[in-house]
């Protein structure tokens, strides 16, 4: 533990997002960054309690505690390499990641959890400036050759694990691009796409070889596949949507969120769309159905479009503002943030 006392004598500090009527007008990043004095002192409110549930609540089991005091130290490399042994990607989960380990804390109970998600991005982008993530080439291969189908945050993680282990891994995308729901899923308010490709100029240069535009059972077949790779490995991810077979769902004006987030995502890659292909929200009157992270992304994607209203639409109750007593510990998922708050975007801007 940084500082026994930390919990007690500060408060928990957010770095807070741009100025509404800045982000609103660009796709760039919400999040600020806090000071470096701030960010430690964040760090100090960590009680390295005896049983972390912040790490039991992380899906990526994520040594909390641990990194948090290396933080306090400033020995920004340790805590990379802490973070880096569970997950391959902090640096993205540091961004859009719902924060149940917050949700875990124990100060949570006060409604003053550590900032453990901002923590977390913090670390890993230090540890970007100061030269210590590099790539780590492979000392010995193994011979065996491994197929990866899908190249989302799943097919990523497991190509570096299996790429580690020494074996020689290919990573196959139908899409254009490397990255899956992170590249054309996420909106760059979220989640800005250099964060992908740092990372996989990484993955290249470890040894890792990327396919694009390879439709296993359409243009590629599996059958061969199975020829030529010792083992293959399905990530095809979450492009599937949910349809509702109801009366109106076949009139015009009505799209599938994915369908509009990937369009957005490669217009502000610089990619062009004729009239008839572009799905906007400008000028008109916008409902989301559904009240997720998807859901929040379309909230917010439409606002940056310059939508006259937004409508968004759930069918669970509306969570509260803080815990509640009559909860169950750990208060999860009532109380789970969706990643960039959009809807304060909407209030703010009195849509």
């Amino acid at each position: 533990m940084g500082n026994p006392k930390g919990f007690l004598e500060i408060k928990r500090k957010e770095a807070g997002y741009r100025p509404v009527r800045d982000r609103i007008g660009d796709f760039g990043e919400v999040e600020q960054t806090l000071n470096l004095e701030d960010r430690i002192d964040q760090a100090s409110r960590c009680m390295d309690c005896g049983i972390p549930f912040c790490h039991w609540a992380c899906p990526t089991s994520s040594k909390i505690p641990e990194w948090q005091d290396a933080i306090y130290r400033e020995n920004w490399e340790e805590a990379a390499q802490i973070l880096q042994s569970t997950n391959s990607f902090p640096e993205f989960t540091g961004r859009v990641c719902p924060a149940p380990c917050e949700k875990s804390c124990v100060l949570s109970l006060h409604n003053s959890p550590v900032t453990i998600r901002e923590n977390e991005a913090s670390v890993i982008e230090k540890a970007f400036d100061y030269g210590y993530i590099k790539a780590r080439p492979v000392a010995k291969r193994t011979g065996k050759k491994v197929a990866i189908i899908g190249s989302g945050p799943a097919g990523l993680s497991v190509a570096d694990l299996l790429n580690q282990a020494g074996h020689s891994v290919t990573v196959f995308e139908r899409d254009d691009a490397i990255g899956g729901l992170l590249r054309y899923g996420i909106p760059d308010f979220k989640l800005d796409k250099h964060v992908i490709d740092r990372r996989l100029e990484l993955f290249v240069e470890e040894g890792i070889e990327f396919k694009t535009n390879q439709d296993i059972g359409v243009n590629v077949s599996f059958a061969d596949l199975e020829k030529e790779y010792d083992a293959i490995c399905l990530a095809i991810g979450a492009m599937k949507p949910r349809d509702l077979p109801i009366e109106g769902r076949d009139l015009s004006g009505i799209h599938f969120a994915m369908d509009f987030l990937k369009q957005q995502n490669k217009v502000v890659r610089g990619d062009e769309f004729s009239k008839q292909e572009r799905i906007s929200a400008k000028g008109k009157n916008v409902v989301v159905i559904g009240g997720g992270d998807t859901g929040s992304d379309c909230v917010g994607t439409s606002v940056r479009q310059k939508a006259k209203s937004v409508l968004q639409i759930e069918l669970l109750p509306k969570p509260p503002a803080e815990r509640e007593e009559h909860n169950p510990w750990p208060y999860w998922p009532n109380t789970l943030r969706t990643s960039s708050l959009i809807w304060k975007d909407v209030k703010d801007v009195g849509l």
